[in-house]
């Protein structure tokens, strides 16, 4: 495994579509596992390939309904992902790890279902809730090239972002910067 670069928003590639993936051969494998290894360092809870430079329709989402014993054994690897139902609405703070330090407001499906590959070409469908229907948005709108700030109802100030820290704190007893970063 190696970590990968995560491009700026700058980069032409993250504004590209993705293409399906069609050979799930030890290419596809080892940029699985480059991702998930620079998702777990970079600390966010999704990755999609473009953001690592690669225009193949691959993402990476941090379940964080699921109890598991790391973060690792949190990750769903969704390969060529489609939703293919939503329900419910949520409006709430959002980041990216390819728009470092801005965050803003954006409104998602409170639950989706999407039908996706795993690396073996597989298919199988996954359900995601809350931040968890949060992230899944937003790396598949990375597969589109689609950035979040595309869709931002307004951008969050350093003086929201610190209240909303400390809230979440006082609530769970720790947290991050912002609800989701991908």
């Amino acid at each position: 495994m190696a970590l990968r670069n995560i491009l700026r928003e700058s980069e032409p590639a993250l504004r590209k579509r993705s293409r399906a993936v069609t050979d799930f051969n030890p290419r596809l494998h080892q940029l699985i596992d480059d991702m998930r290894e620079t998702l777990l360092k970079a600390g966010g809870i999704g990755l999609a390939a473009p953001q690592v430079g690669v225009l193949r329709a691959v993402a990476l989402i941090l379940d964080v309904e699921r109890e598991a014993e790391s973060d690792d054994g949190r990750i769903v690897e969704l390969i060529n992902p489609e939703i293919v139902a939503e329900s419910g609405e949520q409006s709430g703070p959002e980041g990216c790890l390819s728009v470092p330090s801005l965050y803003g407001i954006v409104k998602r499906p409170d639950t989706v279902k999407v039908r996706a590959n795993d690396r073996s070409g597989g298919a199988f469908e996954f359900t995601g809730k809350n931040l968890t229907a949060r992230a899944i948005c937003h790396e598949l709108d990375h597969l589109k090239g689609i950035l979040f700030t595309d869709l931002v109802e307004r951008f969050l100030t350093d003086e929201e972002l610190e209240e909303m820290s400390r809230e979440r704190e006082r609530e769970r007893g720790g947290g991050s910067k912002a609800e989701a970063e991908g």
